[in-house]
């Protein structure tokens, strides 16, 4: 008995202390449920709010007893819109694909290219020059855009696509981004195509892409993303309304003397879904490619 007892007294508070852990598990699996619920509900409430309008009349939208969703929608907003003779919403909608996508095509070109660069060829001034690009992400945006419009409205590209997208084709972040990258890429891959007889291009086109297709739809969802959410500079160069992209126009419905408040909200409606189908297309590689650059938090 004396050797018995001693093992059993032992064994009870194991037993209750591993209870103890799966019942903080369930509570904490719980918690954690109910906090990402409410989190989901706090971010749906702005497209709720936004649906909401774009079916609504102007009335129903500033009036004082707010209704949850209106009895009867207004999806003759959507004719109203694109039927308007003052603002072509179309025609805004094709340029800013037009200038998002070319834009997300160049810089993954252009910047993947320089960071490969940087990262692989050896040049004694490679870091040098890796610093002076880390160098342009202090200069603030708007000291650039006078000398820029100078330049572009010199060269006669006011108006165009040209003028629109070329001057944005250069991003040092996105050139940082993929120099962290291809340092940490493996090197055996490409030490084996150049024994196969390829070059840095041939490796980096052949191997490197291939291989990091991940990386590139994650940088290719941000640079989308911000090419078509961009204000300023379509403003500055899109000065006929054949040339507006979407957020300008957006801007258009907001004037001194009314704001059409259903036709903004229908617009902006409309405007985001490129941006969600894009996000809900590449939203898997987002979070693993940025994770891939080697930047630790």
């Amino acid at each position: 008995m004396s050797t018995t007892t001693p093992d059993t007294h032992k064994a009870t508070p194991a037993k209750g202390r591993r209870s103890g852990r799966r019942g903080g598990g369930v509570m904490g699996s719980t918690g954690l449920y109910i906090a990402t619920g409410v989190a989901t509900l706090l971010f749906l409430v702005p497209f709720y709010i936004l649906l909401r309008n774009a079916l609504s009349t102007d009335p129903q939208i500033t009036g004082e007893h707010w209704e949850f969703f209106p009895t009867h929608l207004q999806w003759g907003n959507v004719k109203e819109l694109f039927d308007d003779p003052q603002v072509d919403f179309a025609r805004s909608m094709w340029n800013s694909l037009v200038v998002a996508v070319s834009m997300t095509a160049g810089i993954l070109l252009v910047c993947s290219l320089a960071g490969y660069a940087l990262a692989r060829i050896p040049y004694k001034h490679a870091n040098k020059i890796f610093y002076v690009v880390l160098g342009t992400l202090m200069v603030p945006t708007s000291v650039t855009f006078v000398p820029s419009f100078v330049l572009v409205s010199s060269l006669g590209w006011v108006d165009t696509y040209r003028g629109l997208i070329i001057p944005g084709l250069f991003s040092g972040f996105t050139c940082f981004l993929f120099r962290q990258y291809f340092l940490g890429f493996p090197k055996e891959l490409e030490e084996a195509a150049r024994v196969d007889g390829l070059g840095y291009w041939g490796a980096y086109w052949r191997v490197v892409v291939p291989n990091s297709l991940n990386f590139f739809a994650a940088i290719a969802t941000i640079t989308f993303i911000s090419a078509w959410n961009a204000f300023l500079w379509p403003l500055v160069i899109g000065q006929d309304p054949g040339a507006w992209t979407v957020q300008v126009v957006l801007s258009s419905y907001m004037t001194n003397q009314t704001v059409v408040f259903h036709t903004i909200f229908m617009a902006t409606a409309i405007s985001i879904l490129p941006l969600v189908f894009v996000f809900l297309f590449l939203q898997r590689w987002l979070v693993q490619g940025i994770a891939q650059t080697g930047i630790k938090g």
